[in-house]
């Protein structure tokens, strides 16, 4: 009975998260990235856990996703940059096949407009696992890792890293792999951790491979029980401590309704508590669709 109780709520607060999601007028403006120059890092925020990210030279997308429906979760914010207002894409990061992180028509339609527009097409990296899910969609290589193992791409040196997570896209592919990455070109370092809960895995992150940035999760935290998988403001915080960064670029909130605290919550959140740590000048919340461009190890100027 207990049991059943339980499974009746959890189906509840699925049934409200669905409800609210369908209803909810969508959000958000689209804006064209600012393109850096040489030296510089970009980091270009295009909602949930999206982002472009400009470094090397490079350009690359971390799990870009541009579905405006996940099944029975409807989009409550527009992404911040179309996808015919993406620059050539090198390289695609993809952190775990979630399909709030890993969307195949997205990825198709990225591909074909590389192919139509810039006449070539990016190459995708996957944790161990996940290549089946990408390999027909029209990459010009994919490349599989497991933790801690790295490769050099296009000149970048990129880095999968351990998370506490999971990685089954329906319910029995337990085989699936998941992490973040680091990436790596001089003494540039970036950080996406990709979903995770709070662990001490952070620490060993920081230690071995020294990240400037952080791109950390901040959302889908309540109820505490969620917090087995996902990290709360405070949670991320503490993951930038123990990593040792020098700025942190909050991400995973506002786009989907994916848990039950209020969507407008995690940023005033985050930014509050990491006042009271006296870190609020090392956080950099970026808006949709826009780009910040750090400069010089730890420093940051203005967007154009």
């Amino acid at each position: 009975m207990a049991r059943l109780r339980h499974i009746g709520g959890r189906l509840k607060y699925a049934l409200k998260m669905v409800w609210n999601s369908a209803w909810a007028p969508m959000a958000g403006t689209h804006a064209h990235p600012v393109l850096i120059k040489p030296g510089e890092i970009g980091v270009t925020f295009i909602g949930h856990s999206s982002f472009l990210i400009q470094i090397g030279g490079k350009n690359i997308l971390v799990d870009p996703v541009y579905a405006r429906w996940l099944i029975l979760l409807r989009r409550l914010r527009r992404p911040g940059v179309r996808i015919k207002g993406l620059p050539p894409i090198d390289l695609v990061l993809l952190t775990h096949a979630h399909m709030d992180h890993l969307n195949r028509p997205s990825l198709r339609r990225i591909v074909r407009r590389m192919r139509r527009a810039f006449g070539r097409t990016p190459e995708v990296i996957v944790p161990w696992g996940n290549e089946d899910l990408v390999q027909t969609l029209g990459f010009s290589a994919v490349h599989a890792l497991r933790w801690w193992e790295s490769t050099t791409v296009q000149g970048l040196n990129i880095t999968l890293t351990p998370c506490k997570h999971w990685g089954t896209r329906w319910f029995k592919d337990s085989h699936r792999g998941y992490g973040g990455y680091v990436l790596e070109y001089g003494d540039q370092r970036l950080y996406d951790s990709g979903d995770t809960a709070y662990f001490d895995g952070f620490r060993e992150i920081g230690r071995r491979l020294k990240p400037r940035i952080a791109l950390l999760p901040i959302g889908a935290y309540y109820p505490d029980s969620f917090r087995s998988v996902h990290t709360s403001p405070e949670d991320a915080l503490q993951a930038f401590q123990d990593l040792g960064a020098e700025r942190m670029v909050p991400m995973h909130y506002g786009t989907f309704r994916l848990s039950h605290e209020p969507m407008e919550e995690p940023v005033p959140r985050l930014l509050a508590s990491a006042a009271k740590l006296g870190i609020l000048d090392s956080m950099r919340v970026v808006r949709e669709g826009e780009t910040a461009v750090f400069n010089k190890p730890g420093q940051q100027r203005p967007a154009d």
